[in-house]
C-alpha cells in the first residue's frame, strides 16, 4: 500500500513536468516510473515510456535538461519563462492533488468546524486567562490560523503551557498575551489541552469549496512551519521521518481504516510539493533559482557551475536521507 502511494505521488509530480514540457514544445526523451533496470518500455512518438525495477522514484528526462543540445526542442534552448513553468509544474501538480484529496475527505462530513469558541469545558483554564465565548482565533504566537488543523499544530510542543493569541472579538482584533492552558507530555513533547468547543458551520457548495481550500492552506502552513521549526531547533531530528518511517505509519493506518489514509496522503503530497520548491540545489526550487537569476540579469549561469552546484546538493540530500532512513530503521526495530 505504501509503495503504491509513493508511486502515485511520483507519477503525479513527474506528469506535471511532462505535460508542461509537451505543451511548451520541449522534447521528452523518457518518462519513467522507478529506477534501475527496465521491466517494461515502449516508445510512442518521440518519448520512451518505462517502468523500472526499483519503485522509489521516477523521472521525466528532457532533451537538453542536463547538458547542451543543438535540438531546437531542447529544454536548454527554450526561453526562461517556459523552463520556469516546466520546472514548477511538478510541485503544482502535487499541490493540486492535495486539494482534490482534501476535498474527498470533506465529502462525508455533515458540518465543518470553525475556530470560533462556542463554549468552554467545566473548570476551563483558558477562560480564566483571557479567552471568551464567540472569540474567533485568528493567530497563535504570531502565526495565522486558518482552521482547527492549524490550531492543533499550534498547540503542540508549547513550553510552560502559555501562548499569545490574536482573536476577533465584536468585530475587532484583540491581542491576548500569556493565555494559559493545561498540558500533557507525550513522547517528550508537550501538548496543550484544548478546553473549549468551537462552532460548526453549515455544509453547502460554497462552504465546501471554501473549506477545501482553507484546509489546503492549513496543510501548506503546517508543512512550512514544521520546516522552520526543524531548522530553528524547536524539533529535533527525531521528529523527521523518511520513506521507511512513513511506510510504517501508512501500513499501520491502512490496517485500521483505508479512509484514514486520505488525510495522510494529502499531507504527504502537499509536503512533497512544498519540499521540492525549497531553494535547495538538486531540487526543483534550486533549479528555479538559477532560472530566476537568468530572467533578472538576462544572462544564464554557466552550465558547468550550475551542474556542480546541483551535484553537491544531490550528495547532501542523499546523505540526509540515509541518516533519516537509518534513524527510522533503528526506531522501527529498537523502539
Amino acid at each position: 500500500m505504501a509503495i503504491l502511494l509513493f508511486i502515485i505521488l511520483i507519477i503525479i509530480h513527474e506528469f506535471g513536468h511532462f505535460i508542461a514540457a509537451k505543451l511548451l514544445g520541449v522534447r521528452v526523451n523518457e518518462f519513467a516510473v522507478g529506477f534501475g533496470p527496465k521491466l517494461f518500455k515502449k516508445k510512442l512518438g518521440e518519448t520512451v515510456y518505462a517502468v523500472n525495477l526499483v519503485p522509489l522514484g521516477g523521472y521525466c528526462a528532457m532533451e537538453g535538461e542536463e547538458e547542451a543540445s543543438g535540438d531546437e526542442k531542447a529544454f536548454c534552448n527554450k526561453k526562461p519563462w517556459r523552463r520556469f513553468l516546466i520546472v514548477i509544474m511538478g510541485a503544482i501538480f502535487n499541490l493540486l492533488l492535495g486539494v482534490i484529496i482534501i476535498g474527498c475527505t470533506l465529502i462525508p462530513q455533515e458540518r465543518f468546524t470553525t475556530t470560533t469558541i462556542a463554549e468552554f469545558h467545566e473548570n476551563s483554564v483558558s477562560s480564566e486567562h483571557g479567552l471568551k465565548v464567540d472569540d474567533k482565533i485568528i493567530a497563535v504566537n504570531g502565526r495565522r490560523i486558518f482552521s482547527t488543523y492549524d490550531l492543533s499544530y499550534a498547540f503542540t510542543n508549547v513550553k510552560n503551557s502559555v501562548i499569545d493569541m490574536t482573536v476577533l472579538r465584536d468585530g475587532e482584533k484583540l491581542d491576548l498575551e500569556n493565555v494559559k492552558f493545561d498540558s500533557k507530555e507525550i513522547d517528550g513533547i508537550d501538548y496543550l489541552s484544548v478546553d473549549f468547543y468551537v462552532y460548526g458551520k453549515e455544509k453547502n457548495f460554497v462552504s465546501f469549496i471554501g473549506e477545501t481550500f482553507n484546509t489546503t492552506f492549513s496543510y501548506c502552513a503546517v508543512v512550512w512551519r514544521s520546516l522552520i521549526d526543524l531548522i530553528t531547533g524547536k524539533y529535533g531530528i527525531s521528529a523527521v521521518s523518511g520513506p521507511v518511517g512513513v511506510t510504517a505509519v501508512i501500513g499501520s493506518i491502512a490496517k485500521q481504516n483505508l479512509q484514514n489514509l486520505l488525510p495522510i496522503m494529502a499531507l504527504i503530497t502537499v509536503n512533497l510539493g512544498i519540499f521540492n520548491l525549497l531553494p535547495v540545489p538538486a531540487l526543483d526550487g534550486g533549479r528555479l533559482v538559477f532560472i530566476l537569476f537568468e530572467m533578472i540579469f538576462k544572462k544564464p549561469v554557466p552550465q558547468k557551475y550550475e551542474s556542480a552546484v546541483h551535484a553537491a546538493g544531490f550528495i547532501l540530500l542523499i546523505g540526509f536521507m540515509l541518516l533519516i532512513t537509518a534513524k527510522d530503521i533503528w526506531t522501527l526495530f529498537m523502539g
